[in-house]
């Protein structure tokens, strides 16, 4: 017979024995993200791997990034698509190596002489609006625009010495391509290979020389090896690159999440600033292997002059271009005025 008193007595037993049960909670889905930088696995190790590894870490894993070098994954000039469509879901690239269908593609990598130093770049997009520019044009493809930074300035590394404008005459060069197109009417001959195909083509002959960074770049992936000049004339004082990610799967983060890859994204801009302007320098005088070369500024000059006359023939191309044009103009007029340090002569 079961009383109240036992039937309340097993009652008690059994809810003490559901609490003292282990509670079996479900593992909460790692996120996961595939990223492919421009970058070669050399230069990767610093232009992208301390943050990549960073944001994993404090992730905590609740988040992971899986990194691929240049052309893992897709070749450097599909990135855009594959990220549209989210075969990848994270681009660390300037706009034009990635061949991005906006307005504002030209202005990636190397503008012509839209640049003297680093710091313009986050000057330009935090002070003078190109964020928003930037922002606007990429959410139109589905695409959301993280962030903008500087990498290194663009120079001439090459086999035979460059001592004047002449001499830039027929070369084979490998370098982005707006900055090809610029570089046409000096007589260069702009050439399109894979990233890791570079070394190999300077051996061959196939190309005769490299406009693609600064002086650290050429000795960190290995290109010091193969050429022996660095002219120190640059055709832009800082290369603009970004990171960005497919929409759908930003807007899917948490918003903790966003901010945490966000600010190691800045974070990244960051460690490159130094990075670069150390090695610069210091490559310059130490690096050991390339001999310096330099176009006298008399002559450089006419270089300065049909890099403003390339801004306008950019300008003309549509309402956005003109609106970033416009921008690069003022910027410069102002730091020309300025006087030292911003500007010198």
């Amino acid at each position: 017979m079961t009383t109240r008193r036992s039937f309340l007595t097993k009652g008690a037993l059994a809810g003490a024995a559901a609490l003292a049960a282990p509670t079996v909670v479900r593992a909460q889905e790692v996120i996961k993200w595939r990223m492919q930088t421009y970058a070669g696995a050399a230069l990767g190790e610093q232009v992208v791997k301390p943050a990549v590894d960073a944001f994993n870490r404090m992730a905590a894993g609740q988040m992971e990034i899986e990194l691929s070098y240049a052309d893992q994954l897709v070749p450097t000039g599909e990135l855009f698509q594959a990220m549209q469509n989210g075969t990848i879901d994270c681009v660390q690239s300037d706009d034009d190596s990635m061949a991005s269908p906006t307005e504002v593609t030209v202005f990636g990598g190397y503008f012509p002489l839209g640049l003297r130093y680093s710091l313009d770049v986050p000057a330009l997009f935090t002070k003078y609006g190109l964020k928003e520019i930037w922002e606007e044009e990429y959410a139109k493809v589905g695409v959301k625009h993280i962030s903008a930074g500087a990498w290194d300035p663009c120079h001439f590394a090459t086999k035979d010495p460059i001592n004047s404008l002449a001499d830039l005459k027929g070369k084979r060069v490998f370098t982005f391509p707006t900055a090809g197109r610029f570089l046409t009417q000096f007589g260069v001959v702009p050439v399109t290979l894979p990233w890791e195909d570079i070394e190999v083509a300077m051996q061959t002959g196939e190309l005769d020389g490299i406009a693609w960074s600064g002086i650290t770049e050429v000795y960190t992936v290995g290109w010091s090896n193969v050429t022996n000049y660095f002219l120190t004339n640059n055709i832009s004082g800082a290369w603009i690159g970004h990171f960005f990610a497919n929409m759908d799967r930003w807007n899917a983060l948490p918003p903790h999440l966003q901010e945490m890859l966000a600010t190691c994204f800045e974070q990244s801009h960051y460690h490159r600033q130094h990075w670069y302007w150390a090695g610069e320098a210091d490559l310059r005088l130490n690096g050991g292997k390339l001999q310096l070369t330099t176009i006298p500024d008399e002559e450089w000059k006419t270089v300065e002059e049909a890099a403003v006359a390339f801004w306008d023939e950019i300008a003309a191309e549509s309402e956005v271009k003109a609106k970033v044009v416009a921008i690069f103009k003022q910027y410069n007029e102002v730091m020309q005025k300025a006087g030292r340090p911003y500007r010198f002569g």
